[in-house]
């Protein structure tokens, strides 16, 4: 994963840039990386981002929560981290108050690509930890069509609940359990498998 080749930027410099920029661009720590270049997201990714919008949408229409996908930003630390997930919930009345970005989601949803899997699962996952909000955080591989569901405990501590030998997957957060023929409706092996080789 490689930053924008920019110097470093401070939270309030990134937010008056990425206004003026064509595509979408995140920011760690100071650092600005590229989403599209880090993503290179193929039918597989998009496909199954777009499935779980649709899923968490449908279950909680006429409810107060707002499901979000890939073009909203989520500021996870005011002065250090704005991210785009591939699709997140939120619940909290403060959050329709901010039309540029979100900042209390309860789920948040990343489909993993192999530039960004260590990303993923790494320093933004860390970022997202810090929200006092975040009940879930879940990953998808479309590679490995597997599904890995982090859930925070009362006691603060965040446990993770593998798919392994599971054909459903339960969104406590929002009281959704969805089937994996859901999640990965539409998805084929051969796309999944093409699109890890095409980024290995």
């Amino acid at each position: 994963m490689n930053a924008v080749p920019k110097t470093y930027m401070t939270a309030e410099e990134y937010l008056a840039w990425e206004e003026l920029q064509e595509t979408k661009h995140e920011y760690l720590n100071g650092m600005v990386y590229d989403v599209y270049a880090m993503a290179g997201a193929k039918d597989a990714h998009v496909t199954i981002a777009g499935n779980v919008f649709a899923l968490a949408k449908s279950h909680l229409r006429g409810t107060p929560c707002r499901t979000y996908i890939a073009d909203m930003k989520l500021r996870a630390d005011e002065d250090s981290a704005y991210f785009y997930p591939d699709v997140f919930v939120t619940c909290d009345p403060r959050d329709r108050a901010n039309d540029n970005y979100k900042s209390c989601p309860k789920l948040i949803v990343e489909v993993l690509s192999p530039s960004t899997a260590g990303y993923d699962r790494g320093g933004k996952f860390a970022a997202y930890r810090q929200m006092p909000s975040l009940e879930e955080y879940v990953v998808i591989d479309p590679a490995k069509l597997t599904v890995d569901l982090f859930r925070k405990r009362e006691d603060g501590l965040w446990v993770l609940h593998p798919s392994e030998g599971q054909n459903a997957v339960e969104f406590a957060s929002i009281g959704l359990t969805a089937s994996f023929a859901d999640l990965f409706e539409d998805v084929q092996a051969e796309d999944a498998a093409a699109h890890s080789a095409e980024h290995s």
